[in-house]
């Protein structure tokens, strides 16, 4: 399935999640029905999706978690609350680039409509990150540093 395609089909199950559940649930509720509602679409998904990050040597195997992963290339934050923090689009971005990743969803269920709460982050850095950081890869030897 193309990207564009990918992304559809999730903005159109949370809309429909949305409609059918409202604001004002905890985070953990939209995850788990949004990823019930992808997976009938047929879409691989992911829920709180660990990443391995190692940073000079240093192994941290939960470095952070994704909501949710789906196809193994687009990233979905979850947010449930009133208003749109900028941080989150930064966090999604980070993950993102950590990950190597083109795009990834912010989804903020506590907004009236849920349209108001989306935000389609894409990450245009290839290498956003010097070579001593390494997520989701085997560490290189000392001597290919």
């Amino acid at each position: 399935m193309e990207l564009d395609t990918t992304t559809g089909v999730i903005l159109e199950e949370a809309i429909e999640v949305h409609r059918e559940l409202g604001p004002g649930l905890l985070e953990s509720v939209y995850e788990a029905v949004l990823a019930y509602h992808l997976t009938a679409r047929g879409l691989r998904v992911r829920r709180q999706q660990p990443v391995r990050m190692t940073y000079a040597g240093i192994v941290l195997p939960d470095a952070f978690r994704v909501d949710l992963l789906v196809e193994d290339r687009v990233v979905l934050e979850l947010k449930a609350v009133p208003r749109h923090d900028p941080v989150s689009e930064r966090q999604l971005l980070t993950y993102l680039r950590l990950m190597g990743l083109p795009v990834g969803l912010l989804l903020n269920f506590g907004c009236p409509t849920l349209m108001a709460g989306v935000k389609r982050v894409v990450n245009n850095a290839p290498t956003a990150f010097g070579s001593r950081l390494r997520v989701n890869s085997t560490p290189r030897s000392p001597e290919r540093a």
